[in-house]
């Protein structure tokens, strides 16, 4: 794989866990008000160190015993075309491993699900299904990224969904699409969800430098749109 990034401990990115972040390089979406914009974009001008999977599986060797899992994140991790062989050998060493996604990547997710090789996957609702061209998504995304959320709880493997609520790609309102696309969906998705993370924007280092400019929302909205959700979902987290 492509990897950009390696954090060694983190006690906040799989819930509940110990684990070590990988971040591979290259997205299919472009978020502006993504944080990681020097991977991003495989051969842009921004530049990042390659980290080589020898030195990261060196690493996991190193902390057997003393971290629970793998979360693999991005960037996109399902555009990795050795992804699966790269989540066969963390396993073979006995770690969790955890998938963050845009979920636009439905072929990718099915394969996932039928070799039984995630543990968690945490998927970006990147706001209403119907305003995805805000954040430069491929054609049908929201659509694939919905029949991924269906597949993924039906399958029972631990699903959290999340937002970042960055203003002038999401608002209040785009909940009340978020929701009724999910539940015509499948009205179990929402009680079967491990949590649904409502998470404030963060003015730094974005990918579209006009953002950095940009007032998060107030507390209050993050909390209006939890007690929205929370009407579905008996377990919504603010990350404020």
């Amino acid at each position: 794989m492509l990897i950009g990034g390696l954090q060694k401990f983190t006690a906040l990115d799989y819930p509940g866990k110990i684990a070590a972040t990988v971040f591979t390089v290259g997205c299919n979406f472009r978020c502006p008000y993504c944080h990681n914009e020097e991977i991003v974009e495989i051969g842009s001008s921004r530049s990042f160190d390659v980290i080589d999977e020898a030195e990261v599986f060196e690493f996991l060797e190193s902390r057997r015993g003393d971290l629970d899992g793998v979360c693999i994140t991005g960037g996109e991790p399902t555009l990795q075309k050795d992804l699966v062989g790269f989540i066969e050998k963390v396993r073979s060493m006995d770690f969790l491993v955890k998938i963050d996604t845009n979920g636009a990547n439905f072929e990718v997710v099915k394969t996932l699900i039928a070799s039984q090789l995630v543990d968690y996957f945490a998927i970006d609702i990147k706001t209403a299904f119907d305003k995805y061209h805000l954040v430069s998504a491929p054609e049908n995304a929201s659509e694939q990224t919905l029949n991924s959320v269906e597949l993924i709880s039906k399958a029972g493997v631990p699903l959290e969904l999340r937002t970042t609520v960055a203003p002038g790609v999401v608002g209040v309102e785009d909940f009340d699409n978020i929701v009724r696309m999910i539940n015509e969906k499948n009205k179990n998705i929402f009680p079967q969800l491990s949590r649904y993370c409502v998470q404030t924007f963060r003015p730094q280092k974005c990918l579209n430098k006009s953002f950095e400019e940009t007032r998060p929302y107030e507390d209050e909205i993050l909390d209006e749109i939890a007690e929205k959700l929370r009407r579905y979902c008996p377990r919504v987290n603010v990350i404020k």
